[in-house]
């Protein structure tokens, strides 16, 4: 055994390196934090007596292409309160509401509404009286959580009017602050969700303010260390014309409504006319001057953050998605205002010549065919006698039509997919580009789409041959030929200019906040969108003059089918051409369409409209382009002219 005094020793000795070791470390930690590290630890307990407050920058506004505001800014007295002093001190949220004369259970309600956003406080009032304002602001330690400010909240002038194509602003949700992380949106912070304001955020949003405030340690500001004021948005000048937006969603409403009242004689019941659009455009350079979709909105229910119940109601079927701006984002069969591409394609590729004739017997029935499909009609049946091309537009005889679609199809090894090609020439089917999100490409349907189709999904579609038939339907617009209003009044813009074609386009420049128009001098914009041409379409004379002959007479020939819609408007000094059409689709009533443009000898507007479910297209399409061209020249929506014309065909 070893002797007692030398374990005695030994243990006591590595007791005495042990505690020497720890002296040796705690020195060292204490020598690190007090003059290896003080410097960081001194800045680290700097920053926590330091509160960065953001503050968002007003948004610029949006102006017509006259300067006149369409969606500006108003200053709001908003008080706000925290969830976390709502939840953990019951007396702030009382004294709050025993202030605002509003029940407590009203605030608490208010503070847990989803709508608003988790990260930042939560305004209980939107439009606090000053005297509120003042008291939380002298009374601040009574309130803590509390937050009395004014803010910028967006406002529309015009109510509804426009509402799809301006746009609204929401809070930015957590896709939204990922995608935008480099320009540093922040929780809370709005943002454009659709229309104008998203498309051009980053010219509207500005430039957030920055507060940097000294706090003590029961987070009572000291003093201010720091300020950086925020800066407006741009101003964003648009292209679009007040007075022709006005007219043309007038319009649109005006027609909607006497459809309505007018029966269905195939249904014998009233048309359901649920919803329409209208736009108009400048061919020469894609200046979009009105874009209208009925059913509408007010996007004014969006500031503040729009409650569930009137969000449910936006998108509702039975209010048939008032949310839906139509004018790009409809798709429809173009029915007889396509004849433009099989006119085109007839002449451009020598299946017909412009005085080419056939017997139009109001039937065609196609040749080693057998039973009801084998027989097309024209609407109604109605024989036109002998027509050549120009005739066949402007009566709109279907059996013309017929007869060249099924020549091209019996003929194809020689013409391939001429309407097609055609129909692409004139920028249908694809999106033409427009800045708004929300468009559709559409569809131009050919063999190799239609098998394609059948391929990637025979339940929906289980034909994958192409026919005759299938051209004969597409020759007048129908079948599976989708397109947007936009997408028409495209192709007839580029008709209207000899085959040029523009993108359109919504803004003209944008131009920094506050610069007002002084002694009819403009400031200098700060970025100016011009003209984008597009593509060049070969549309030689012998091609087009039939063509617009045939244009000209829907809207001016007695027997045209637009021309009751045009009775009365000054023809001889603003010339219009168009095209009707009236798309036929399984389990609905039928969609009117018409497409024109004027003066004819220098085109400088087109005007499209579409209503869903509402009748002819001469009966009630073509009446409201034809108020719309009333208030281009001049004339008032109010002008005589007829809401519904009752002997309108097409």
């Amino acid at each position: 055994m070893p002797e007692p005094g030398v374990s005695a020793h030994l243990r006591l000795a590595v007791v005495g390196v042990v505690v020497l070791s720890l002296f040796v470390a705690l020195f060292s930690r204490l020598l690190y934090l007090q003059v290896m590290d003080a410097k960081e630890f001194e800045v680290q307990a700097r920053n926590n007596r330091v509160r960065i407050v953001y503050e968002a920058a007003p948004r610029g506004r949006i102006l017509d292409r006259h300067d006149r505001v369409l969606v500006d800014n108003r200053a709001a007295n908003v008080i706000t309160l925290s969830r976390e002093a709502a939840k953990e001190s019951p007396a702030v949220v009382d004294r709050l509401a025993a202030l605002l004369g509003v029940a407590a259970e009203s605030i608490a309600k208010r503070v847990n509404d989803p709508r608003f956003s988790p990260f930042t406080p939560v305004p209980v009032v939107d439009e606090a009286s000053e005297e509120a304002i003042i008291f939380v602001r002298e009374h601040q330690d009574e309130f803590e959580g509390v937050e009395a400010t004014r803010i910028a909240q967006r406002t529309y002038p015009h109510g509804t009017l426009a509402a799809h194509l301006l746009g609204n602003v929401r809070k930015a949700n957590q896709a939204e602050l990922d995608a935008h992380r480099a320009e540093q949106y922040r929780p809370g912070d709005d943002i454009g969700k659709a229309g104008v304001e998203l498309a051009y955020e980053k010219w509207l949003r500005g430039d957030p303010g920055e507060t940097r405030l000294e706090v003590d340690a029961n987070d009572r500001v000291v003093r201010t260390l720091y300020r950086k004021p925020p800066v407006p948005g741009h101003d964003v000048r648009l292209t679009v014309d007040l007075d022709v937006q006005r007219a043309a969603e007038a319009a649109l409403a005006r027609s909607l409504g006497a459809a309505r009242g007018a029966v269905d004689r195939q249904e014998r019941k009233n048309f359901l006319a649920p919803a329409g659009s209208a736009v108009v455009v400048d061919p020469r350079d894609g200046a979009v001057r009105a874009l209208a979709s009925a059913p509408t909105y007010d996007p004014a229910i969006f500031v503040g953050g729009i409650p569930i119940e009137d969000y449910k109601v936006l998108l509702d079927p039975a209010n048939h998605f008032p949310l839906t701006n139509r004018a790009i984002g409809g798709g429809y069969s173009p029915a007889s205002t396509f004849k433009l591409a099989t006119a085109i394609a007839g002449l451009k590729e020598g299946l017909i010549e412009p005085r080419t004739t056939i017997e139009d017997t109001g039937v065609y029935r196609l040749r080693n065919c057998k039973g009801d499909r084998c027989v097309y009609q024209n609407a109604g049946r109605v024989p036109y006698g002998r027509v050549d091309l120009a005739r066949a537009l402007t009566v709109s005889s279907d059996v013309y039509f017929y007869s060249m679609g099924a020549q091209f199809w019996t003929q194809r090894s020689t013409y391939g997919d001429a309407m097609q090609e055609a129909a692409r020439d004139l920028g249908l089917g694809r999106r033409t580009g427009i800045e708004l999100a929300g468009e559709i490409k559409g569809v131009v349907p050919d063999p190799a789409i239609r098998k394609q189709r059948n391929e990637d999904n025979p339940v929906a579609f289980p034909n994958g041959q192409w026919r005759t038939g299938d051209n004969i339907n597409l020759s007048i617009g129908q079948g599976e030929m989708v397109v947007s209003p936009l997408q028409l009044a495209q192709a007839y813009a580029t008709f209207a200019k000899g085959g040029r074609a523009f993108v359109p386009r919504i803004a003209s420049d944008v131009i920094a906040a506050g610069e007002a128009v002084e002694g009819g001098q403009r400031p200098v914009p700060a970025e100016t969108f011009g003209p984008k041409p597009l593509r060049e379409m070969d549309l030689p004379a012998e091609v087009r003059d039939p063509i617009l002959a045939g244009l000209r007479g829907v809207v001016s020939d007695p027997k045209g089918t637009a021309a009751g819609a045009f009775s009365g408007f000054p023809l001889s000094t603003f010339s219009v051409a168009g095209k009707t059409g009236t798309a036929q689709v399984t389990g609905k009533q039928d969609t009117a369409l018409f497409s024109a443009f004027g003066p004819v000898e220098d085109p400088a507007w087109v005007v499209t409209v579409v209503l869903e479910e509402a009748g002819f297209g001469g009966a009630v399409a073509a009446p409201v382009a034809r108020r719309i061209f009333d208030a281009i020249i001049g004339r008032g929506v109010d002008a005589a002219a007829p809401d519904v014309v009752a002997s309108g065909v097409d």
